[in-house]
């Protein structure tokens, strides 16, 4: 085997790794906003996940059966579809439950953890138990070919290049709009922020709806790479906890950098080494440096 053709397949596995890093920094912005900014731990987060993923299949399904006309069309509406529903349920779990919880992190994890499991059932019983898959557009199929022996896959470019805009719409936001600085002036100071004058309560709720909405947004670009079942989010949350602690469970900079990490990490090994011992490498790497650096890479100062 020659250089060129090694570097080809070392460029196409990182390419690999970059379509597992859009979902996990999808998944870890909505965790880091949920988690780093209102201090939730949400187990039930890969199943707003599976919420995006469904809606997409749902989308292909009516499409196909009822508008073949809409297939070519129909994959971004379904992906704001997916963002709506997601963001839909996570605004009633937030108002049927999380509200009571604050400042309780166990409870939290404990009532969350419930939710996953009903709502795994819930995919069970109203969806079925077996693994699906969008009918995707043509204009996603295929791959990029750039040079001779380089084969870069179409979707992995659409989800890079959704993932790129999500991540820069949720910086921008936070930074420049009016949730962003009721967010900002909540994690600093909640007692001033409600004195004067934001209700907290409310964007509480709302931070809480659009991180399960990215959530959603993360199973719309997970359709693209594997096929969905009633499991499918929880395979993804710990990998997504990962990315938030190990950059900082505060700074969306720091998920960023390690949603890339872990995912070259683990889909490079993948390719000399089994699955399973890709994620004990990948793993033990992480755990080696939150043992130098236990507050991660990107640790935010905020006042208490």
């Amino acid at each position: 085997m020659s250089f060129s053709d090694l570097l080809n397949i070392g460029l196409m596995q990182g390419f690999a790794g970059l379509s597992l890093f859009a979902v996990l920094l999808l998944m870890g912005l909505g965790l880091a906003i949920i988690f780093g900014q209102m201090g939730v731990i949400n187990m039930a987060h890969g199943e707003f996940m599976t919420i995006g993923a469904y809606t997409i299949y749902l989308g292909s399904t009516l499409a196909a059966n009822h508008a073949p006309q809409w297939l070519p069309c129909y994959f971004p509406l379904a992906i704001a579809a997916a963002f709506g529903f997601a963001f839909a349920a996570g605004w009633l779990v937030e108002w049927a439950l999380i509200r009571h919880l604050y400042r309780r992190p166990l409870d939290t994890l404990l009532a969350t953890w419930g939710i996953s499991l009903a709502m795994q059932q819930c995919f069970r019983s109203f969806i079925g138990p077996k693994e699906v898959s969008p009918t995707l557009p043509e204009w996603l199929m295929g791959s990029w070919s750039p040079a001779p022996g380089l084969d870069i896959p179409i979707n992995g470019l659409f989800v890079l290049g959704l993932t790129l805009a999500v991540t820069c719409a949720v910086l921008l936001a936070l930074q420049k709009s009016r949730w962003g600085l009721r967010v900002r002036a909540t994690v600093s100071n909640r007692v001033m922020a409600n004195a004067v004058g934001i209700d907290t309560r409310k964007t509480d709720r709302l931070t809480f709806a659009i991180g399960c909405g990215i959530a959603g947004v993360a199973g719309a670009a997970f359709t693209t790479i594997g096929s969905t079942g009633p499991t499918s989010g929880s395979l993804y949350i710990v990998d997504s906890f990962l990315v938030v602690t190990f950059g900082g469970a505060a700074s969306l900079l720091g998920t960023v950098v390690s949603a890339f990490g872990i995912a070259q990490t683990q889909s490079i090994t993948e390719f000399f080494l089994a699955g399973s011992m890709a994620k004990v490498i990948t793993l033990s790497l992480i755990v080696l440096i939150l043992m130098v650096r236990p507050q991660g890479l990107f640790a935010s100062k905020v006042r208490r």
